[in-house]
């Protein structure tokens, strides 16, 4: 007898698993979220349902009973083409994102041009900032030659080497050093694909971002999602469609079929508006850091600096607040706020809440409570790389050129003054800040956002890195390796050792590339 006859009644053991492709993301949210309301199957949930019953659908559940998980479930595709590099590391700033952007050591970044912003009627600051960028793109062509001629000159090719192989892998090691005089102004392109809820959250940030091309870009991602979506297939639907005979009913029905207008989220993201939680906040803990710290010097502080876990959870939260409002380090900050009455850390915590909305979620800050706290200052290009890591939590401070600058001096790549560039280096890197400062100090009301796009990706940023043993495992492992670059190799390495010297038990698990030791320069 067969199997299926020893089954009971009801039993069934005929599991289906199938892909589904072509449904609009609205509605393939609508169908799968009908799993749970409905016995309906996914063949039969998509072929009855229309965009408009998932609109009518989303507009109940989503916004009128907050069921957001919904919106996981509509995933949709961007290009976001043209953007400055400070607009894309804000853009990107999100725990659950998927995206590739173009990298800086592949492409030759002369090609991209740069962002311009409104300086009004400030003549002499828009003067000043197109010289400084002029400056600084003709340092980092020079110095991508000059690199790149003393790696040939230090580096010889192996004979199993093809010559395109090796031109290209020295190219990318000298990209790796000129990328320092990047300003943050340059252009950039990338792709990325989120869920309709992280994409809501997105645009509500970037609306409420002080920068101004931040505050467009969030109104086009919004215009992107609720408008009409290029379709990879509508020039060949469309030309398919001609072919057939003008007015036949088979020609309206493939008309309507291949080239109808597709909204990927014409629903979930309508409402995204500015995040008035985290304006007001902001801005005031911001003048709160100020009373609080009162012109206070920032204390040195390591490249990397894992701070041991010696204050309550209250304390490291007002701690959190303070530190993503300020330039301070995370340990400086702390063992103040550690010293203040509970009463008056109770008082900053509260200002991190007060302005919360009814749907509002509660700020980053308050991702509180893991295990390792690494304190990281190191050059903006390199901490593009590190921000790639979601599975921890990541606050960011403001860009500022109060923490210098790096200069890339590493054994991995020709150094600058063996390149005969240091000089040149150095004085490009402090004019563009000495350039910044003096357009800050400008009568526009974006004077100090306009300043922000001539500091070049060797200035400093500070972030703090939250996270557990097995995401510290996993970046001291990859970063380290040879084939990266070596300022997040460094730091890396730096991450390693803080470990080693806190959990030396715990650091013999992990696989860490010695940052010291020499590498092989072909090796990618």
């Amino acid at each position: 007898m067969s199997r299926e006859s020893f089954l009971p009644a009801g039993a069934r053991n005929l599991t289906d698993v199938f892909a589904v492709h072509g449904a609009d993301p609205e509605v393939l949210a609508y169908a799968m979220a009908k799993y749970s309301r409905s016995s309906l199957s996914m063949r039969e949930s998509l072929s009855e349902i229309s965009s408009q019953r998932a609109e009518q659908f989303l507009n109940t559940f989503y916004f009128q009973y907050g069921h957001r998980s919904i919106a996981d479930l509509a995933h949709v595709a961007f290009a976001v083409e043209r953007l400055s590099l400070l607009a894309a590391i804000v853009l990107v700033d999100e725990q659950r994102w998927d995206g590739q952007e173009r990298s800086t050591r592949y492409q030759n970044f002369l090609k991209s041009g740069w962002y311009f912003p409104d300086f009004e009627s400030d003549s002499a600051s828009a003067t000043l900032y197109c010289e400084t960028i002029a400056n600084l793109f003709g340092t980092y062509e020079r110095t991508t030659a000059a690199v790149h001629n003393a790696l040939r000159e230090r580096v010889a090719r192996p004979e199993l080497m093809k010559p395109e192989a090796y031109e290209r892998t020295l190219k990318a090691r000298a990209f790796d050093v000129a990328r320092y005089l990047l300003p943050l102004g340059t252009n950039t392109s990338l792709g990325q694909i989120v869920n309709a809820r992280t994409l809501e959250t997105q645009v509500s940030r970037l609306l409420s971002h002080p920068v101004a091309e931040v505050r467009d870009l969030g109104l086009k991602l919004r215009d992107a999602a609720t408008g009409s979506a290029w379709n990879v297939n509508g020039e060949a639907g469309a030309s398919f469609v001609e072919k057939l005979e003008a007015g036949s009913a088979l020609a309206a029905e493939a008309a309507d079929l291949l080239t109808r207008e597709v909204r990927t989220a014409p629903t979930l993201v309508k409402y995204a508006e500015a995040n008035q939680y985290a304006i007001k906040t902001k801005a005031e803990l911001t003048q709160l850091a100020a009373d609080l710290f009162g012109g206070l010097a920032i204390a040195d502080a390591p490249v990397v600096d894992l701070v041991e876990r010696t204050e309550s959870l209250e304390v490291e939260l007002a701690a959190t607040l303070l530190y993503s409002v300020s330039h301070y380090s995370y340990r400086q900050i702390r063992d103040i706020v550690a010293a203040l009455p509970a009463v008056r850390v109770a008082e900053i915590i509260d200002l991190g809440l007060q302005h919360r909305g009814k749907h509002d979620e509660v700020l980053r800050v308050f991702n509180a409570g893991a295990a390792l706290r690494f304190d990281i200052l190191m050059d903006i290009g390199g901490f593009r790389d590190m921000h790639r890591h979601r599975r921890c939590v990541q606050i960011m401070q403001d860009f500022t050129a109060e923490h210098g600058y790096e200069t890339p001096m590493s054994g991995d790549a020709a150094g600058l003054a063996e390149a005969g560039m240091l000089v040149e280096f150095q004085t490009a890197v402090e004019s563009a800040h000495a350039a910044s400062a003096r357009i800050a100090a400008g009568d526009s009301p974006e004077a100090a956002a306009s300043a922000l796009y001539l500091l070049p990706l060797a200035t400093r940023v500070r972030c703090l890195f939250k996270m557990d043993f097995a995401e510290a495992q996993y970046i001291s492992e990859l970063r380290s390796g040879p084939p990266g670059h070596f300022s997040y190799r460094r730091v890396a390495w730096e991450m390693y050792l803080a470990l080693e010297r806190q959990h030396p038990t715990l650091a013999k698990y992990i696989r860490v590339t010695d940052f010291n030791e020499p590498i092989d320069l072909l090796k990618r």
